[in-house]
């Protein structure tokens, strides 16, 4: 017979749902400070439309990150917190003194593909232990950056 816990989920399912959600946190925690990186690096003459543009992203990436720490701690976990497990965590490339836009743009692009390889697993497991908690949330966040990718791509002027 499963363990379960409080909220009537599998325990052990839990542990490794917990362990890709904090994967998840410490790389969208890297995805933010990308974000924050070019916004406050970019320049050109798309400076006015793109500085914003990122605002609202990093803004975005930020509730999300509270979501993820959120999520985890209602399934009975511990979200990791420290700048020593995000990198010891996080899956994507760190952009560094990008003021390009095109190498901005491309640096989303590739940053939120990363989070969706990451999304698709969490997206099966949560479903497979019916945490529909996290399963929902997992499948709003694709839903978007999906989207953002599409936008992304179109303003660089490349298909899927």
């Amino acid at each position: 017979m499963k363990k379960m816990n409080f909220l009537g989920l599998p325990t052990e399912q839990c542990e490794a749902e917990i362990a890709q959600l904090n994967v998840l946190l410490a790389s969208f925690q890297t995805y933010y400070q990308n974000l924050r990186g070019i916004h406050w690096n970019i320049r050109g003459k798309r400076f006015f439309d793109l500085h914003v543009k990122f605002e609202e992203l990093y803004n975005d990436a930020q509730l999300k990150i509270d979501l993820i720490a959120e999520r985890i701690l209602t399934i009975g976990g511990q979200p990791l917190h420290t700048f020593e497990d995000y990198v010891k965590h996080n899956t994507l490339a760190v952009g560094k003194a990008i003021s390009e836009d095109e190498k901005a743009i491309q640096l989303i692009v590739h940053s939120l593909a990363g989070l969706l390889e990451l999304e698709r697993p969490l997206l099966q497991l949560s479903g497979e232990i019916n945490d529909e908690g996290t399963n929902s949330m997992i499948s709003d966040f694709i839903s978007e950056q999906e989207k953002t990718i599409w936008m992304m791509k179109a303003w660089l002027e490349e298909s899927l």
